[in-house]
């Protein structure tokens, strides 16, 4: 099993990179800059207004634990063989309360998705502002000449990119969208410019490979994609490709309490971005996320058993795998 690929994999990489994960160039479109303040101020007109729903729910939730306190120190004073089942008034009481702390939830839960929906704005304008930049040359023309980026400075970039992936965070009874954990597109689905997908691409010795790659175009007549290779100097290593050999990556992280379906389950077979590396490879899932890894077991024929031991990977970087049969 190849753990880089080139080899500058365990030294270096091309600057250009950092551009591939957000990063914004000096020049950017002054329509796009004039929209992400007056989003960040609505932003922070509904932080503080979930804020003050938050601490204006706090007096009903402190008036249920004082009743429950009351219920059980009534109880506590009932003679022995007296019956302490809950009193008429109570129960009343704790139902209206928890009707109120049930809305006062829902409230809040309305809030802070209309804060994500805010935030997901602001990403999707910062990255067309990254694209336009790209596609206008700035980057080549304008900037100074970039310093090569150390192979740990792209893997922290790939580990921010992992942990800053949205939570899917649904209405009661709404099912996760296709690109939430391991709710795959659909047949038809397009990778917009500038997402993240894994590409199967051949290597300079002509095995093939799925490799960490952003999508550059998708052209609709020839039904393919241009993509580049997250692991090299910006535009040098572009590939074209069919769409069977493109896969799109987890747009939201799936809630392992809320939605465990949508999910690889243990003993799945899927393509995996092996740690400290660009490349995917083919892997069983070991355990399920509890939070936001998968504990995976990459097919490695150097181990007796043909598995590696159990190595954590985000969900941003584990994808459905379509080969059924082991190697």
């Amino acid at each position: 099993m190849r753990r880089g690929r080139g080899p500058a994999s365990a030294s270096s990489t091309a600057s250009s990179s950092s551009a591939l994960f957000g990063g914004e160039s000096a020049t950017s479109s002054p329509a796009l800059d004039t929209r992400i303040p007056d989003l960040l101020k609505e932003l922070h007109q509904l932080i503080q207004q979930t804020q003050e729903e938050r601490a204006r729910s706090e007096h009903n939730l402190t008036n249920i634990q004082k009743t429950h306190e009351r219920i059980q120190y009534e109880q506590k004073g009932k003679s022995k063989g007296t019956s302490t089942a809950v009193s008429p008034y109570f129960k009343s009481k704790l139902r209206g309360l928890y009707s109120t702390a049930k809305a006062d939830a829902e409230v809040e839960a309305d809030l802070l998705r209309k804060c994500l929906d805010k935030i997901a704005q602001i990403k999707a304008i910062r990255n067309e502002r990254r694209i336009a930049a790209k596609s206008a040359g700035i980057f080549m023309e304008q900037e100074p000449p970039r310093k090569t980026m150390r192979r740990g400075v792209l893997m922290t970039l790939l580990q921010q990119s992992a942990m800053t992936l949205p939570l899917w965070i649904g209405k009661p009874g709404e099912s996760p969208p296709p690109l939430c954990g391991a709710v795959q597109a659909g047949s038809d689905y397009v990778a917009k410019p500038g997402d993240k997908v894994a590409a199967r691409v051949k290597g300079p010795d002509g095995d093939e490979q799925w490799i960490l790659a952003e999508v550059v175009s998708f052209n609709t007549g020839t039904n393919k994609y241009e993509v580049d290779d997250i692991d090299s100097e910006e535009g040098k290593e572009r590939h074209t490709l069919s769409r069977r050999r493109v896969i799109p990556l987890p747009q939201w992280k799936a809630n392992p309490e809320t939605d465990p379906e949508a999910l690889f389950h243990k003993d799945t077979l899927v393509l995996a971005l092996y740690p400290q590396t660009t490349c995917f490879y083919r892997a069983l899932i070991h355990a399920p996320p509890t939070r936001d890894d998968y504990s995976v077991l990459f097919e490695d024929t150097s181990y007796a058993d043909g598995y590696s031991p159990p190595l954590t990977v985000a969900q941003r970087y584990v994808v459905s795998c379509k080969e059924s049969k082991k190697r």
